[in-house]
């Protein structure tokens, strides 16, 4: 099969589409053949290298996949050859007091698929068979491939980590981005005022158009004054933070007392400073959040069927084109997500 892959570790230029052995199905796998894959900040990272991962190469990233059945292992029953799905990226061992509990998304051995093994950026890609999901018909690959791994990890850091509630005010960082742009229909899903931070007048406009309330452009004004002054000096009750150590600081003074911080992610940097402080004065509560549970990834993909939550997409591309595709990923480009057309 093909896979646009890499033999070493670096930019783009790095990625080249071509031949790799086909990956087997064992007795609780199947082979599905890919006809979308979006694109996540997690391919550049593992693309450019990651120490801890001790990566194999060649290898080939892809996390948000949707296309057809073609082989079913022995131990398989839930579908069958043909069967349009999409695919589940949590890599778990099913075993541990975590996933025991359904907290999938702690598992001792949590991996990703396209992560920690070869993932969608290919014809065909091996996942276990209770990690695929029927499609409807109604729903198309692309869009399909572009909701899954955002939409999954905004459901966890609003609903389930962040508790949001009704009336209450949500501040998303960086809007434009997947998990943050996607963020912003399930605050409003709750009942929540949203205000985004941008430095494009034109991201900010598009997330006007899913909901958001009050729109900030950082590069014209202090985000944060600006956050204090649209609060009446309250502080908003929830930060949904992926950006990192370059808003870390003030995303903490910008949260009422008794505020939650969830993060996911930190694109700008892992280190970000903490006045202490500030912590305990405001009696704040910083909580982490990776992917979602086996449930919450039905419960968003439900919502998804029902058209209550909505794909975000920017691009859809050929396979021939990820190179630039992550290359524009990579700079900041785009509003929702990039797909890669199989």
């Amino acid at each position: 099969m093909k896979a646009l892959a890499f033999d070493e570790f670096g930019g783009p230029d790095k990625l080249r589409l071509g031949e790799v052995p086909d990956p087997v199905a064992g007795p609780e796998d199947v082979l599905v053949r890919v006809r979308a894959c979006a694109l996540n900040h997690l391919d550049i990272f593992v693309r450019e290298g990651i120490p801890a991962l001790r990566t194999p190469l060649p290898f080939w990233t892809g996390s948000d996949i949707a296309g057809e059945v073609a082989a079913v292992g022995a131990a398989v029953e839930s579908v069958k050859v043909g069967d349009r799905v999409a695919v589940n990226p949590n890599l778990t061992c099913g075993r541990c007091e975590f996933c025991v509990r359904g907290e999938d998304s702690l598992c001792v051995a949590y991996g990703i698929l396209g992560e920690h093994i070869p993932g969608g950026l290919a014809e065909l890609v091996r996942v276990r068979g209770d990690n695929v999901l029927p499609l409807p018909a109604h729903i198309g690959y692309e869009d399909a491939a572009s909701f899954i791994l955002t939409n999954m990890t905004a459901w966890r850091m609003v609903v389930t980590q962040g508790r949001v509630r009704a009336g209450e005010d949500v501040l998303i960082l960086g809007v434009g981005g997947g998990v943050s742009s996607t963020a912003v229909q399930i605050a409003k899903l709750c009942g929540a005022r949203v205000l985004v931070t941008s430095s494009s007048d034109e991201k900010l406009e598009r997330a006007r158009q899913l909901g958001a309330d009050v729109t900030i452009n950082y590069a014209r004004e202090d985000w944060a004054k600006a956050v204090w002054e649209q609060t009446d000096r309250r502080g908003v009750d929830v930060v949904i933070e992926s950006v990192g150590a370059a808003t870390w600081k003030q995303s903490l003074r910008s949260l009422v007392r008794g505020g939650r911080l969830v993060t996911c992610g930190a694109t700008t940097g892992p280190i970000g400073e903490t006045d202490i402080r500030v912590v305990f004065w405001k009696q704040l509560h910083i909580i982490g959040s990776t992917m979602a549970s086996r449930r919450e990834f039905n419960d968003v993909m439900r919502l998804f069927f029902q058209g209550r939550l909505r794909p975000i997409v920017d691009a859809v591309l050929p396979l021939t084109e990820g190179a630039a595709a992550q290359r524009r990923l990579a700079e900041g480009q785009q509003f929702g997500k990039i797909v890669l057309r199989v």
